[in-house]
């Protein structure tokens, strides 16, 4: 069983970088797979970055593009974040997907098979 564990998040203010990181705990030689989405108040959880978990091309979402940059390292997963804004604020989750699974874009929920329970992300103007 796959455990991922979220870190990171904070009150930061309009234009500062922040570093997230997902451990994953157990089961990694399990995984195909792992992403970022985020969740902001009275909305729906969004796609942010996914990446595979060996090799391959990076996926990210258009509104954060050229400001986040996923990357894994060993057993960890991170997302940074630079210029960050106000709209950014959210609860950022990570996930992984399970090897032999379907797995096309990567940038849809039911992609994924594990979940973080999260991480807050708060920006001041």
């Amino acid at each position: 069983q796959v455990r991922l564990v979220e870190s990171g998040g904070g009150l930061v203010q309009f234009g500062d970088s922040l570093r997230l990181s997902c451990t994953v705990s157990a089961g990694y030689s399990s995984i195909q797979a792992m992403a970022w989405f985020r969740q902001a108040p009275g909305k729906g959880r969004e796609f942010v970055a996914a990446m595979p978990w060996i090799g391959g091309d990076t996926n990210y979402a258009e509104s954060i593009k050229d400001r986040f940059t996923i990357a894994r390292d060993s057993s960890t997963l991170y997302l940074q974040m630079n210029s960050l804004k106000p709209d950014d604020t959210a609860m950022y989750y990570c996930a992984a997907a399970q090897l032999h699974r379907a797995y096309r874009s990567g940038r849809y929920e039911h992609e994924y098979d594990w979940w973080g329970q999260g991480t807050q992300v708060t920006v001041s103007s």
